[in-house]
């Protein structure tokens, strides 16, 4: 795999990206679409939210690059541009069970 170089140019870039991860809302939103893609109004079915934020939440994961949108009918269904988001998500998964295991160990 290709690594590019973290330049100060490209550092700006790569904070965007983090900051459209940095919302609860928008990753559920991301692990809803992970098996199937969904319109608006399912997946504010599917995560409580009202359609209005569901719509703000999916236009900045577009813009960054997260999900895509294809017109059926009279609906707009979404889905994930690429599934690489979640290799990010595991590597956080296993620090984080790393970290419970060691607070874990420290209190026995």
């Amino acid at each position: 795999m290709a690594t590019m170089k973290l330049t100060p140019e490209v550092l700006p870039l790569i904070a965007e990206r983090f900051r459209a991860l940095a919302d609860t809302a928008r990753l559920h939103l991301l692990v809803c679409l992970r098996e199937q893609s969904m319109t608006v109004t399912e997946l504010a079915e599917e995560t409580g939210m009202n359609q209005a934020n569901t719509s703000k939440h999916l236009q900045v994961l577009h813009e960054k690059g997260f999900v895509k949108r294809e017109r059926s009918g009279l609906f707009v269904r979404y889905s994930l541009a690429n599934a690489d988001v979640f290799k990010l998500c595991d590597v956080i998964c296993g620090r984080l069970e790393r970290e419970s295991r060691a607070r874990q160990r420290l209190m026995s």
